[in-house]
């Protein structure tokens, strides 16, 4: 799963992702709110972020996006992550999957280790920060709607790779350039395109 990332931004590639998010019309609205744009550091749920979508035109932008759909309901909850196995299918996710794709930036993601105690309940145990050797960027990929007038995202997850399955069972969907940019197309299949996900990922103590 994901529920936490980082950004540290290195390097001029982040220099018009700050400025795209910062300029958009409706991170006005997010100010309104009360709420700040997160550009460096560690990342929560329900934390407004730079976010790369296509616009009503089909071009491709850089939105300020708050982490986390809301469900209905009288106890709603916070979803933040979508599982891409399923997310087309789901109701929470289904029309966003179709339509509705977006990829946030990051530097990496934190993961908790999960182990097993000797009467068998899981305990969380050490803290890694999940980085790709020489990226400055990753692109984690999700999905996103618009809520009370706000755009909201969640992360995808898809089985752990080989070199971090000893952690989690499950990681984001992280996708390289090119295949991002492919996969905030609306036109775009995104099944096939989950094949392509990036999975040369280096673990290390945070």
């Amino acid at each position: 799963m994901c529920c936490r990332y980082y950004i540290l931004p290195k390097g001029v590639a982040w220099d018009p992702i700050r400025e795209g998010a910062e300029s958009a019309r409706v991170m006005r609205r997010f100010r309104e709110a009360g709420l700040g744009l997160v550009m460096t550091g560690e990342v929560r749920p329900t934390d407004v972020v730079p976010v790369l979508a296509t616009d009503r035109n089909g071009a491709q932008t850089i939105f300020p996006m708050r982490w986390g759909f809301r469900t209905e309901g009288p106890k709603p909850k916070l979803l933040i992550n979508a599982r891409t196995e399923t997310a087309a299918e789901k109701p929470s996710f289904r029309e966003a999957w179709a339509g509705h794709r977006c990829a946030v930036p990051a530097s990496g993601y934190y993961e908790w280790e999960r182990r097993r105690t000797e009467d068998g309940r899981e305990k969380t145990g050490t803290k890694y920060a999940v980085e790709a050797p020489g990226e400055d960027i990753v692109w984690l990929c999700g999905l996103y709607r618009i809520e009370q007038g706000l755009p909201v995202f969640v992360i995808l997850t898809r089985d752990a790779s080989p070199a971090l399955a000893s952690i989690h069972d499950r990681m984001p969907l992280i996708l390289p350039t090119e295949a991002a940019a492919r996969w905030v197309d609306p036109a775009s299949d995104p099944a096939p395109l989950s094949t392509l996900a990036t999975t040369r990922l280096v673990p290390k103590p945070a």
